[in-house]
């Protein structure tokens, strides 16, 4: 594996985040996991106005790496494994950081335990779901209004929703057809008394 090639790849993304929030004694990681349209960059973007966090959105990261994806195997091995080194980095530099993409199964979510176990940091995982309709909705409008880095529609949504894998450590599990708007507060006290 050429690392300085994702080192180099890690360095662009980290160009791309622009102005960082202050770094803090203790940072802690937050990883939001989901289907596509289950609210995963809202509600990241919820958190972040009430917590100083640093975003690491996998589809507007992908596009910084390659402005016309495809979305194959090797163009998404190279883009997590920049975001595995950003992300570690971020959270030595003492960002908070939230990690907005899929990770659906273990697997993947395995490089994030990794680096808060490798770092001895707060992990907080967040697994957002919503009834297909409410999904379907939601994607409907998104293609409608073109308005997103996203390029997953609901053929997407029912090719990935086969690959769910259980999350095996402590999470909280947050129906987003339920409520959209508010981030449960017992995830921003688990987050605050770190």
């Amino acid at each position: 594996m050429d690392n300085s090639k994702y080192k180099s790849d890690a360095d662009i993304l980290y160009a791309s985040l622009g102005n960082l929030p202050e770094a803090v004694k203790n940072p802690v990681l937050v990883l939001v996991s989901g289907l596509p349209g289950t609210g995963k960059t809202h509600f990241s973007k919820k958190l972040s106005k009430r917590l100083p966090f640093v975003i690491l959105e996998s589809d507007v990261l992908r596009r910084v790496l390659n402005p016309n994806p495809n979305h194959n195997k090797p163009e998404s091995a190279r883009l997590f494994t920049a975001i595995h080194l950003l992300c570690e980095g971020l959270l030595r530099e003492g960002h908070c950081v939230i990690v907005d993409a899929t990770n659906l199964t273990e697997k993947h979510r395995r490089h994030f335990y990794d680096i808060a176990d490798r770092l001895g940091i707060k992990l907080t995982i967040v697994y957002l779901t919503a009834t297909e309709q409410v999904v379907k909705e939601r994607l409907d409008k998104r293609a409608k209004d073109g308005d997103t880095h996203s390029d997953a529609g609901w053929k997407v949504y029912l090719r990935m929703r086969k690959s769910v894998d259980k999350i095996k450590r402590k999470h909280y599990s947050v129906d987003t057809s339920l409520d959209y708007e508010n981030i449960p507060d017992e995830i921003v006290k688990e987050i605050k008394t770190l």
